[in-house]
């Protein structure tokens, strides 16, 4: 026998469809309020980290900051009202991020000028990973999430490779040059190579010796490969998802529509629950 839902499930159903149904119509519009939201709080943190504007706006950037802190507390409290299960919601990883940049705000009530807090405002940046991986931007953030997942086992590899070079070749520069060319020890040389293959080049240390130039060439030509082949094998992985024609794993029995992930939980067209 079918029960039926009291209005306050109904409540609760509507507003976690609003706020975690990233592919609804109303999920979509909340995920980019949010989106619009955390950057207007960034941009107030980084407005009043500049001494000049800050004395001449402090009351408007402390007043916008408590709106969207409120804001941002309410959105805290109904995440928790709607959740299946509250408890996951606040010890997971999302759920702390958003408790820490709430907390900056009502801790000024009893710590007051402690620009260390503003670290944990920017934190609410972290919030926009989850709204990009859950918003359906024409598909192709699926097809970069699933290339990367796909290039992994190989990238870590390769990094594994780069790390052994970089000890060879880094124990090596400190054997030919020495201290009189500032390798004063093995990781101070490992430190110089990492930054000569990644092309970065802060030009602290520099080798002195023909041997240690013509190894420090050699690196500088090595490095240019090596930003190219993480990136080769990411481009690979996503040009085969993206060329993959995908089967789809249920059907909305509201409107009929092909659904292609099991992570929808709600029908991208009509809204229809698929649980």
């Amino acid at each position: 026998m079918r029960t039926l839902k009291t209005k306050n499930e109904l409540l609760r159903q509507k507003i976690y469809i609003i706020i975690y149904g990233a592919n609804t119509f109303w999920g979509r519009l909340f995920d980019l309020a949010l989106l619009f939201v955390i950057l207007l709080s960034v941009f107030l943190v980084m407005m009043e980290s500049i001494d000049q504007f800050n004395s001449k706006y402090h009351d408007a950037l402390v007043l916008g900051e408590w709106v969207i802190t409120i804001f941002f507390t309410i959105e805290y409290i109904l995440r928790i009202y709607t959740h299946k299960k509250p408890l996951q919601y606040i010890f997971s990883f999302y759920g702390i991020i958003d408790l820490l940049s709430l907390l900056p705000m009502y801790l000024s009530f009893f710590i007051p000028n402690t620009n260390f807090l503003v670290t944990f405002r920017a934190l609410r940046l972290l919030r926009l990973f989850s709204i990009l991986d859950n918003m359906s931007i024409l598909g192709q953030q699926s097809h970069i999430k699933d290339a990367l997942k796909a290039s992994k086992n190989k990238i870590l590899v390769f990094v594994y490779f780069i790390v052994v070079i970089s000890i060879v070749l880094g124990t090596l520069m400190f054997l030919i040059e020495g201290e009189a060319s500032g390798f004063t020890d093995i990781p101070t040389g490992i430190y110089w190579c990492i930054v000569t293959m990644t092309t970065v080049g802060y030009g602290d240390i520099a080798p002195i010796t023909p041997l240690g130039q013509f190894l420090a060439s050699f690196i500088m030509i090595m490095g240019y490969g090596i930003i190219a082949v993480p990136t080769g094998i990411v481009t690979s992985e996503y040009t085969r998802i993206r060329n993959y024609t995908p089967k789809p794993v249920k059907t909305c029995n509201k409107c009929s529509e092909f659904i292609f992930s099991e992570d929808y939980k709600h029908c991208p067209h009509c809204g229809n629950s698929l649980e």
